[in-house]
């Protein structure tokens, strides 16, 4: 017998909206770690991208309906209580301190992330608090700007899962993912054009942003 999954990951992002580019290649990555449980970190103020379009309670809303009848995924909203940046190193300090020293922890970013992390605050802290899941994106770089940056990478990526739930962080995973060319930016486009967005997002959340008449059609 196998023995439980215990890393529990987390996956950040503005989520204006929530879309299967988001959902899938997570549910993907879920099913290839064996994990059981991903929490969802909508942010309040981005810092390194424009501010949301729709309020902290609507894409709440969104994300609800979007993981209504999925088990996986529950919410966390602690950074929309915030009002200053969305920092990930001070939601990891928080939640380390929360589920013990020794838990291990996963935070879910794209590829895209990952080739600019040396952008976010404190970067180089992250891995002492988790281990970092990286999904492929469409488009992007295989390998890191700078051979500093390559050497960083090359010194924590590990392809041991077995290794991502037994100790409590410091492994980059790169993740053969579903590759979905959907973005957040592109339904906001595409609601402004009048044109449909089926098939990008869940049902359920397509018809609540129509009811909420989020992100108009421009006349």
């Amino acid at each position: 017998m196998t023995e439980p999954a215990t890393l529990q990951a987390l996956f950040g992002g503005t989520f204006d909206p929530v879309h299967y580019g988001h959902l899938r290649p997570v549910e993907t990555l879920a099913a290839r770690l064996g994990l059981q449980k991903i929490t969802l970190l909508p942010n309040n103020v981005p810092p390194h991208r424009p501010q949301p379009e729709a309020s902290p309670a609507q894409r709440v809303k969104m994300l609800s309906l979007a993981i209504a009848n999925n088990s996986l995924f529950d919410i966390d909203q602690r950074e929309l209580q915030r009002q200053t940046p969305s920092w990930t190193i001070d939601t990891l300090i928080e939640l380390r301190r929360e589920r013990g020293e020794q838990q291990p922890l996963g935070f879910i970013i794209g590829q895209d992330s990952l080739l600019t992390l040396h952008k976010w605050h404190r970067w180089q802290e992250l891995l002492d608090y988790c281990h970092l899941l990286v999904c492929k994106r469409p488009g992007y770089a295989e390998n890191m700007a700078t051979p500093e940056q390559q050497h960083w990478l090359d010194t924590h990526r590990t392809e041991d899962i077995s290794r991502l739930h037994h100790f409590p962080a410091g492994s980059v995973f790169l993740a053969d993912t579903l590759l979905l060319p959907i973005s957040a930016t592109e339904i906001r486009q595409r609601r402004r054009a009048g044109l449909s967005c089926d098939g990008m997002l869940p049902e359920a959340v397509i018809n609540w942003i129509n009811q909420q008449n989020l992100y108009p059609a421009q006349k």
